[in-house]
């Protein structure tokens, strides 16, 4: 692929669906190699969007809209960068050779929904899972969690980031559980899926690779396995490396590069992955930059974002580490519009210590408003900096 001059008649065009604080990233990442740049997003003034060359704010779910932006932009390659996309189009473009769908159409619709990316990793894939079952009403719900034992994980089956997920202990919850989920989906859709509980050590993310060879054939690399804490389902800090014994990082590279195999296309994955001892088992895959990954930002030769860049404009990619870091979060911690910063300077003198704002037009109260980065001689250290730093950052009202 040539990469021309952005705004011209030779530019290489890039549309990001979704276009939140990884999009952002990724945007920039992409600028910096030429790329023109179109953000797409359901709401005004979205990260990406003030960094990209043009912006849209659409329903990316109504298919015969998210199609005449993608007519009327004619990019080369289309990014989803979260779950709520009208696939079917995504399948429709990439059928007629008119763009490029990272990693493709047939990965973006069996990963943005548990229940397809859960049969292929099970079913066809054979590879170790939770025990779980899938559930279209409240009583199906109860009977699988019968089934399977309590406790058990509900999780909508397109959600992201712990919405609509519940945690339950006692046959009693499963009406909340049931409602929970169904207010939390991504869309509108009534199955959820019922996850046993792993008696695991830790939870990885092993950020996978595939990228292309001089030669044209893909290869895959992975990164050094992210360790991170997570609260309802989403993740408040990350580090990396996280150890694990030499068997379990075997395996947990055995299992991404099957599952990503499977996926096929380009670009970076996020495969999450439940760890004990030497025993691994396959938790879930996102077919782009993770948000544990931001810890990258401040560990590796290449961040997730630029291999993702990369990657997609089928440049060569380096997945080393660099330094052992950490990252942590910056809640919103208030509904507020227009929001500002206090503290930064504070946050900047903890030693290693470095900051993202997303700019996200509106805070919720458990809304990731940023992120605090910071380096160390051991992730203990890392961490406890990146926590102090995270903890100096104040999101007040204008």
């Amino acid at each position: 692929m040539k990469l021309g001059t952005p705004l011209s008649d030779t530019a290489v065009r890039v549309m990001l669906l979704g276009s939140g604080e990884l999009g952002k990233e990724v945007a920039i990442e992409l600028q910096r190699l030429g790329a023109e740049v179109i953000a797409v997003d359901r709401y005004p003034n979205a990260p990406a969007m003030q960094v990209a060359h043009r912006s849209h704010v659409i329903p990316m779910t109504d298919p015969q809209v998210l199609n005449g932006v993608i007519m009327a932009e004619a990019p080369h390659i289309i990014v989803p960068e979260i779950e709520a996309i009208a696939t079917d189009v995504l399948a429709g473009v990439e059928a007629a050779g008119m763009a490029t769908v990272i990693p493709t159409a047939r990965a973006t619709q069996l990963t943005m929904n548990r229940e397809g990316i859960r049969r292929l990793a099970a079913e066809e894939l054979g590879l170790p899972t939770s025990p779980y079952a899938f559930a279209t009403s409240a009583d199906e719900l109860a009977a699988a969690a019968g089934e399977i034992g309590l406790p058990v994980f509900v999780k909508p089956v397109m959600s992201s980031s712990g919405k609509g997920q519940s945690y339950v202990e006692h046959i009693d919850q499963i009406a909340e559980a049931w409602a929970y989920a169904q207010s939390g989906g991504r869309v509108e859709t009534a199955t959820v899926i019922v996850e046993g509980r792993i008696n695991f050590d830790f939870e990885i993310t092993l950020l996978t690779v595939r990228s292309r060879e001089a030669d044209g054939t893909v290869r895959t690399d992975f990164c050094a396995p992210i360790g991170h804490r997570q609260v309802k389902g989403d993740y408040v800090e990350s580090w990396q490396p996280q150890a694990m014994t030499a068997a379990a990082l075997a395996s947990a590279q055995d299992i991404a590069g099957k599952v990503t195999g499977a996926l096929g296309g380009l670009g970076v994955f996020g495969v999450e992955l439940f760890v004990k001892g030497d025993e691994v088992w396959f938790s879930e895959v996102s077919p782009r930059p993770h948000d544990t990954g931001l810890v990258t930002l401040a560990t590796q030769t290449m961040s997730e974002f630029a291999l993702h860049a990369r990657a997609i404009l089928g440049l060569p990619v380096d997945a080393s580490q660099r330094e052992i870091g950490a990252s942590a979060v910056i809640y919103g911690g208030m509904d507020a519009q227009g929001v500002a910063f206090e503290g930064v300077a504070e946050a900047l003198r903890v030693p290693t210590a470095d900051l993202r704002l997303f700019g996200k037009p509106e805070a919720f109260e458990r809304r990731r408003m940023g992120v605090a980065l910071a380096r160390g001689a051991d992730t203990d250290q890392a961490r406890a900096r990146a926590r102090e730093a995270a903890g100096k950052v104040r999101v007040v009202t204008g």
